[in-house]
């Protein structure tokens, strides 16, 4: 998610695109954040997910571009095969502290892997602020027309009763509404979104075709992405789009409106580090887990506020994180 606006154009919140599946071990090690001050601190944690363990997939192996289907599929049978895409809330293997939570909230909602420079996306791991939405969020489903009907309804429960969940965690006004959103999730196939710049600039008139291009040239490696939008340089979000591709089986599709709606509503990041937690490239886990969901309650905790950096933010995090532990360190 690209984060920042230029006067009134909107400028999208960039973080590593997607749960996303990526398809090597290659490129998921090339996805990693560096080191930074904030990791003198490691969280407490078993070894490596098992994702280190997966066979690269070579450039030649990589599907015709009207086989997307038959690649994600495959693409998913590998990582369950390795252990990957969990769907425990709450692994017994993985237990956290309130320390790990404090330091998991930093990586995630106070540090960008992606930024803006000379009109082009690249990778840096960037110091920010707190942002997250004022209004309330109105989520709005759009389906491809290469998206059946079983599968619309399907998914159309799913996200009302997500977007509750959401609302829940964060105490924020979250539904998912047939009107008029500011959240748009855009279940599409590679055909559809490489059209889709039209339809873009309707749901964010101004947006810029740096971001028009991330997602209408979305490479295969990338299963789905977040973009959140704000406007006059201002930490609160006013519009968002969520792109998940309608070739994703169901499991890969479901995992990628965990992460993406979640991260949508303020918690940017990556970290490789952050676990048991959607938020980091492995795939590890496909379904939000009791880390995430203190990440939400946290984020919209009322003794932050948006535009705070990591110096003034840390001394009530870890009164917060206390807090959601139970007291315990």
């Amino acid at each position: 998610m690209v984060r920042a606006a230029h006067r009134n154009r909107p400028r999208p919140d960039l973080r590593k695109p997607g749960t996303a599946l990526l398809a090597a071990a290659t490129i998921l090690a090339g996805c990693a954040l560096p080191m930074t001050e904030t990791d003198t601190e490691p969280m407490e944690a078993p070894q490596a997910p098992p994702s280190a363990e997966l066979t690269p997939i070579p450039p030649e192996a990589l599907p015709p571009a009207d086989d997307v289907a038959a690649y994600f599929a495959g693409l998913e049978a590998q990582r369950r095969a390795n252990g990957l895409m969990r769907q425990e809330r709450a692994p017994r293997d993985l237990p956290f502290s309130a320390r790990d939570l404090e330091q998991a909230f930093v990586r995630i909602a106070l540090y960008e892997e992606y930024a803006f420079d000379s009109g082009r996306i690249v990778e840096r791991a960037t110091p920010s602020t707190l942002r997250r939405w004022q209004r309330p969020v109105r989520m709005r489903v759009e389906f491809g027309e290469s998206v059946s009907e079983a599968t619309r309804q399907l998914d159309r429960r799913f996200l009302r009763s997500y977007a509750a969940r959401l609302g829940q965690l964060t105490g924020h006004p979250v539904s998912l509404t047939d009107g008029t959103g500011n959240f748009h999730v855009l279940v599409l196939s590679e055909e559809e979104r490489r059209a889709a710049g039209p339809r873009l600039r309707q749901l964010v008139p101004g947006i810029d075709s740096v971001t028009l291009d991330l997602v209408t040239n979305l490479p295969l490696s990338v299963s789905c992405l977040v973009l959140a939008f704000s406007r006059g340089g201002s930490n609160l979000y006013t519009d968002a789009i969520a792109v998940i591709r309608a070739e994703l089986p169901d499991l890969s599709r479901r995992a990628c409106y965990y992460e993406e709606l979640a991260q949508g509503m303020g918690l940017p990041n990556d970290h490789p580090r952050v676990r048991p937690s959607l938020f980091n490239d492995t795939a590890e886990f496909a379904v939000l887990t009791a880390l995430d969901e203190n990440l939400l309650r946290m984020l919209y905790d009322p003794r932050l506020r948006p535009g705070m950096r990591e110096d003034e933010a840390r001394p009530i995090l870890r009164e917060i994180a206390q807090e959601l532990m139970g007291g315990a360190s």
